[in-house]
Formats: C-alpha cells, structure tokens, sequence
C-alpha cells in the first residue's frame, strides 16, 4: 500500500489493515458473467462463478480473524516501510496464491493436491548461490496455523512442529470443508493474479485478497461497476455525487483507468488522439484527477490542477478553506514544506468525508473549469 518516504513510519495495527481489506472486496458480484475460455481447462464456468463467490466469502472470513486475532501471527517488524508493512500478511497473500495456483484438483474432488510450493522451498540462483525461502521456516507453520483457524485442512501436516519442510512433502491434500467449491475460485483468482494483471505482479501488494474477479471476465471492465464496488462503505449521497461526476466526466470525453498499488486510484485523463493504445498507467501518469482509496489518508478524491490561474475568477468564489487548498497546491512535501514525504505530489486532496457535500458542487465547477483548459 502507501509507502512513506523518510521520516518515522507509523505502522497501522494489523486490526486497522484488515477493516481496509475487508472494505475493498466487493459486496455485490453478478449471478452470471461470460469467463475467459483460458478458465474453461480448470471448471465449469458455473463452478468457477460460484468458486469465486464463495473466495469472496472466504476472504470476509479471513479478514475477520485478523481483526481477532491478528497480533497473535502478524509481528511488526522492526523497521517498517510503510504504514502496513506486515511481513505475516503477504506471506499469508502469496502462499494462497500458490495453494490455487500450483494445487491440481482431486479427481474425487473437494481438495486440491501439490507437490510444488516454491515459497516454502529453498533455490538456487543462476550464479549457483543458494537462497532460503521466502517464506522463513517459522513462518510457514504460523501461515498454515492461520489458514486453519479460517477453514482449511492440510492433511498429513504436523501443525504443531516448530518448523515445516514442505519440499519434502510427497504429496500435500489441501481441503476446505465449509464450501469446497471455494477452492475452484482460489484456483481462478491465483491464475488471474499471476497471468492477468495488466500491472507488475509486487511480492507485497496483497491483491488477490481484493478477490478482483473482473480479471476472469471475458467482457471488458466497466469503470462504473467498479467505482460502484469500490465506493460502496460511503453514505449514499457521496456515492451518487461521486457517480454522477464519473459519468459527467465520461460525456466531456475524458478517459478513465483504474491503478492499483495496494491503494486504489481510480484516474480520470483528457487524452487526446494518440499513436498507440495506451496502458492504465500511461492514463493514469496523465490523470487531472481522481479517486484515491487508502489506510493512510481514507477515501478522497485527489486533483493536479495547473491550469488554476486562468479561472481566478471561478475561484474567488469558493469557501475559503477550498480556496486555501488551491491556493497551495501541490508537489513534494519536502521540497515546498520541508516535511516528509506524505504524497503531496499527487495532488491536492478533497477528502470524501461528512463536510464534502457542503463543497461539491464547487469541486465539480473547480473539476470542469480544469478540463476546459486541459
């Protein structure tokens, strides 16, 4: 999620990082929606559609045993980079990714079986150095402790070693009673999460707990049902607002993408005619605005206005504290206020809290004056 740079970092408790998790696993997942024919190999297109709901369910669960229990798995370490820096949580993000992706079905069905799991194995460089696990030892045994306390059953596995060699593992039968078919859509996800993405892969962005299952979809994405997932724990007259602005902006011809780095930025850019198609970052490296979600700063929305001296006018008739915000603008904390690093480059930022209805209709004067001059 949001790096800080320099500086003391606060490390948010794991109870905290969770709720945030939880917050961004989508509510409302469609009946039916076509898959991707590379999934057909795996399961039935129903199956996987109800696999995928039920991984979602799985996900709420597992959320909550943070909650609960958190501190008693996720140590903090002891020079966090960031506010969530919790080694246990991605750990705990990518062996499930390595359950779904390497695990072959049973042929009897209801579990999955592996012989491979390179998080748990040592390996060996090109240059022939040998590298411990990326999981420690330690580690491992505490995941799977976890992993059991939200549904799962790792047959033939002595939970209460101090330490697991897993490599050494013949065969490893992972099972799910509660809901079986949770498995196929953990299958479905890890390959999503590993072949799909259309950004970098990171060891530590925890996206698969985000049960992102538009990545499955054979259709193309559509933004509003995103902003829709995303924005849904706001009260419903910021969700309209912020609903209505999209498709607004939408009709003025401007293009959106969405950017995820653990937070979730949904960016709105005027591009105009371009030799090539460009990438969600490339919309995103362009944005005048956006939506920005994260356990740092919350929901808000996040505005690189440049073109402010050109519609003074416009200005001087907003509520002080927003023409206070403009007036400052924006760009690096340490540079203009000799702070650390908070994000100040990436705009100026509206939170979307109880007061933003009193502004909005400001912001989206401020909004279109800037796209106007784009």
């Amino acid at each position: 999620m949001s790096t800080q740079h320099g500086g003391v970092v606060n490390l948010k408790p794991i109870s905290e990082v969770a709720k945030f998790l939880k917050s961004l696993i989508p509510v409302n997942i469609p009946e039916t929606y076509a898959i991707k024919p590379m999934f057909e190999k795996n399961a039935k297109a129903e199956d996987i559609r109800d696999g995928v709901k039920a991984f979602r369910d799985f996900l709420f669960l597992l959320c909550d045993n943070l909650i609960l229990h958190g501190p008693l798995y996720a140590k903090p370490p002891k020079n966090p980079k960031s506010i969530d820096d919790y080694p246990f949580l991605h750990y705990l993000t990518n062996l499930l990714v390595d359950i779904g992706y390497y695990g072959i079905p049973a042929k009897s069905g209801g579990s999955l079986l592996i012989t491979e799991m390179p998080l748990f194995a040592a390996s060996t460089d090109e240059k022939g150095k040998k590298r411990g696990p990326k999981i420690p030892a330690t580690s491992q045994i505490e995941c799977l402790r976890f992993l059991t306390l939200c549904g799962f059953v790792f047959t033939s596995i002595n939970l209460e070693a101090k330490k697991l060699e897993i490599s050494k593992t013949i065969m490893l039968e992972i099972s799910y009673p509660d809901n079986s078919i949770m498995l196929t859509g953990l299958k479905a996800m890890s390959i999503a999460d590993m072949e799909l993405r259309d950004t970098r892969r990171y060891w530590n962005d925890n996206n698969l707990l985000r049960c992102d299952y538009r990545l499955i979809k054979a259709e193309e994405t559509d933004m509003l049902d995103v902003l829709k997932d995303i924005l849904h724990p706001l009260p419903e007259k910021i969700q309209s607002f912020a609903l209505t602005l999209h498709q607004h902006h939408m009709n003025m011809g401007l293009t959106s993408a969405i950017s995820i780095r653990g937070d979730v930025h949904i960016a709105y850019s005027y591009i105009k005619k371009s030799p090539r198609v460009l990438s969600s970052q490339d919309i995103y490296s362009k944005r005048i605005w956006g939506f920005s979600i994260s356990l740092k700063d919350g929901y808000c929305i996040v505005v690189r206005a440049k073109k402010t001296a050109k519609y003074t006018d416009v200005i001087e008739k907003f509520p002080s504290h927003l023409r206070e915000k403009i007036a400052r603008g924006y760009g690096c904390d340490r540079k203009l206020n000799n702070e650390r690093c908070q994000g100040g480059c990436q705009g100026i930022r509206i939170p979307l809290d109880d007061s933003f209805l009193d502004i909005s209709r400001d912001i989206e004067i401020w909004l279109d004056k800037e796209i106007e001059r784009a």
